[in-house]
């Protein structure tokens, strides 16, 4: 059976060469500049330093003062931002960062999985969908393989809590994730950002704005992140005895086009490579009867006897236009997004069975290993929409939008008692059109109060095909599986802001959100298609946000209740390595959240954020498979003959109930600079990895902190730094795979560099 991914990949080998190449010219011709978070910095040092700077948002696609904005809405921006990336890290590294955000995933750097206030989708399918949206620049990447696309020369990231489904397209229910990429400016400038660090791991950024005319500005950037394999596979004997390691890069371009004050065209194109290791899945890590790690266990050691590789090559671009007349603003904005990828390991973690020894490490009831490819793929997206700018007390904003996904997915299966033959294959193929109208109101009641409102109508249709053409177990070809699922929504939303004082507004708000029915045709082991039915949330939110001391301090606190109807779960393994989509009758989310930050003198910072989520499943007779690892199940049988457990009551996986972070930085004047010490610190508490809930298989609290000691000089434009990522050195079991063995995943290990960053 032919291998529609190796080939592609052995095909793409002078490509990869070709872009690590241009990539690395970029980067090293670059003029020397200041990453966004230090000259933040030195913006500060221009003004007060004893008040906080204006926070500006555009999470209801204006930019409004974030105290004005009446949605729960953090910002990751400035120094703290350049501090998390510092070690080679991807976009897992926002998780607990801002209240409610919780990031993991199965795939390692490929594939994150979102979620907000406890609300998203654990589903490790190449066709997943997430109830939490990602903006990149006005786009929305809706493949979960776009989503994890490297943070680099960003101006900010904004986490819209609550459902968002009426100015921003596609899956919005529990949130959208936006990211914001520093825009070419009319002035020359860049910057050049190196680090180094434990296991040869390397972070290497770079940007360079150049104005070409009074009309034209160019802005190009680049990231190259790499760490070198420091994962001993004691089984092997081959060469290939070293895991973990990677090389991930990627550039934008941006050319914006402003021939004068009433127009402008801003085109941007983005790439991204990444090969390297996938998730490194290890055998019977957890303690029987504990979620303890094994006794014995070692970070640095595996013994797989499978193979373990990634590659993944993305592609896309932008038209961004916008037109003033007077009143109103025209804007256009037109995207187009095309990844490749393919993921190939060994998912139970060991080697050998039990059946054919030797085996180990613990009991291996069978092997697994398995491949994820998907070599055909392209989103297209467009919108316009028309935005007013009236000076009395009335203004809008209403668009249509139109949304096109083309998708092909490869399953393999591989036998790794005969060396690796290929012994199962699948291909799932989809198309997604869906189409939007939307319009949003704000009036201005008073000079203290405001009035928002709402409505968005969306039509959504898939066509979906799926194959099983060889059987892993022998079983005959499937043949072709259909799907059509298809449905109308409208998504609304209303809320109030009130300014109690010229620096204290509370507002309220309540939200109806909207995902599309969902098709899960993963056939690799199984013969059916699963198709999950749309599903609805209503959210209630009321808060206060506020300026404190002169400005010297910044809070937001609110508290959230949410209903979903028909919510779509995932039932991730259990027996098999397959996936079944599912509708719970309801789930509820409440909780709190609270965003602080303060000048607690002129050379101490601090910023603290919290969040309480509390989430329930609600549907008396769900049930779903446990697992099949002789794992400790804690839910009750359903009855009869059936395996299954029921699963009303519990939370939703992967949803903490506490998240927290803070960060604290001093800072003196010493000779010409100044001479700092930052620390950062990220909580989050016990997860379940299943729906079901076991002993093994519910996650330990994941505390991570960082330290940083360094000094700035040349009015903020050089730094110097040396830092220390998951300072304590915790290892924590953070996902698991049930259907073989106790096989879990950890997070990432303790990392010592140094890094230098210098502007002009």
């Amino acid at each position: 059976m032919p291998n529609r991914n190796l080939s592609l990949n052995r095909g793409r080998l002078s490509a990869r060469l070709a872009f690590r190449a241009a990539l690395l010219t970029m980067i090293g011709h670059a003029p020397l500049a200041l990453a966004d978070d230090t000259s933040a910095a030195t913006a500060a040092a221009s003004s007060d330093p004893t008040r906080l700077e204006t926070v500006t948002v555009t999470a209801e696609r204006r930019r409004e003062n974030i105290r004005d904005v009446p949605i729960s809405v953090s910002t990751l921006s400035d120094e703290n931002l350049g501090v998390f990336v510092s070690n080679g890290q991807d976009v897992r590294l926002l998780a607990a960062r801002v209240p409610s955000l919780n990031i993991e995933s199965s795939f390692g750097r490929a594939f994150p999985r979102f979620y907000i206030r406890g609300y998203g989708n654990t589903d490790f399918d190449l066709n997943a969908s997430q109830p939490v949206s990602l903006v990149y620049d006005d786009v929305v990447l809706e493949n979960p393989l776009l989503k994890g696309f490297p943070i680099f020369d960003l101006a900010q990231i904004e986490v819209a809590r609550g459902p968002q489904g009426t100015l921003f397209g596609r899956n919005t229910p529990a949130g959208v994730v936006k990211f914001d990429s520093a825009k070419p400016t009319f002035d020359q400038e860049g910057y050049f950002n190196l680090s180094t660090g434990t296991y040869l791991t390397t972070n290497v950024e770079s940007a360079y704005n150049i104005p070409l005319s009074k009309t034209v500005a160019l802005r190009v950037s680049g990231l190259l992140q790499r760490r070198e394999d420091w994962v001993d596979n004691i089984f092997r004997s081959d060469g290939k005895t070293s895991l973990e390691g990677y090389t991930d890069g990627a550039f934008r371009a941006q050319l914006l086009y402003q021939p004068s004050p009433t127009f402008s065209a801003l085109f941007n194109v983005h790439t991204r490579q990444l090969e390297g290791t996938a998730r490194l899945f290890r055998a019977n890590i957890i303690q029987p009867g504990t979620n303890d790690l094994a006794d014995g266990f070692r970070r640095s050691e595996v013994s797989i006897d499978g193979r373990n590789e990634q590659d993944l090559h993305g592609t896309g671009g932008s038209v961004r236009l916008r037109w003033d007349a007077g009143p109103y603003s025209l804007h256009s904005i037109s995207g187009y997004e095309h990844v490749v990828s393919y993921s190939r390991g060994d998912i139970d973690g060991g080697f050998g069975a039990a059946f054919a020894p030797p085996s180990g490490p613990g009991f291996i009831p069978f092997p697994a290993e398995s491949a994820d490819g998907l070599p055909k793929h392209q989103q297209l997206t467009q919108e316009f929409r028309v935005e007013s700018n009236y000076a009395g007390p009335l203004n809008f904003q209403g668009g249509v939008y139109y949304f096109f996904e083309d998708i092909t997915i490869d399953s393999f299966n591989f036998d790794t008692l005969a060396g690796g033959v290929q012994n199962g294959y699948a291909v799932q193929e989809q198309q997604n059109n869906a189409a939007a109208v939307f319009g949003s109101a704000t009036y201005e009641v008073t000079s203290d109060f405001k009035l928002r409102g709402g409505v968005r109508y969306t039509v959504d249709n898939k066509n979906f095909v799926a194959e099983q053409l060889q059987s892993p177990i022998g079983a005959p070809p499937t043949g072709a599986l259909y799907a059509n699922p298809d449905d109308t929504d409208v998504s609304w939303d209303v809320s109030g802001s009130y300014k109690l004082t010229p620096t204290v507004s509370a507002y309220a708000r309540v939200a109806r959100g909207f995902r599309a029915p969902s098709v899960q045709g993963r056939l690799l082991f199984g013969s059916t298609l699963s198709v999950a039915k749309s599903e609805t949330v209503l959210s209630y939110e009321t808060g206060i946000k506020a300026d404190l001391f002169d400005k010297r301090a910044r809070i937001a606190f609110n508290i959230f209740r949410s209903e979903v109807e028909d919510q779509q779960l995932t039932a991730v393994g259990g027996g098999a390595n397959f996936n079944t989509l599912l509708n719970a009758d309801k789930a509820l989310l409440q909780g709190a959240e609270l965003d602080f930050k303060a000048i607690l003198s002129q050379h101490l910072l601090m910023t603290l954020g919290a969040s309480y989520n509390y989430t329930e499943i609600q549907d008396s007779g769900l049930a779903v498979a446990p697992c099949g690892s002789g794992c400790t199940v804690l839910d009750p049988r359903s009855g009869g003959e059936s395996n299954t457990v029921i699963i009303d009551g519990n939370r939703l996986p992967q949803a903490p109930r506490v998240t927290g972070n803070a960060t604290l930085r001093y800072g003196r004047p010493v000779g010409p600079g100044e001479a700092f010490i930052l620390t950062d610190w990220a909580y989050r508490s016990t997860v379940n990895f299943f729906l079901y809930e076991s002993v093994e298989y519910k996650g330990k609290y994941l505390l991570e902190g960082g330290l940083r000691a360094g000094y700035l000089w040349g009015d903020g434009r050089f730094e110097l730094a040396a830092f220390v990522r998951n300072i304590t050195g915790t290892t924590r079991v953070v996902g698991g795979i049930d259907f073989n063995n106790l096989t879990g995943f950890i997070n990432e290990p303790r990392l010592i560099g140094a890094q230098i960053k210098a502007s002009f």
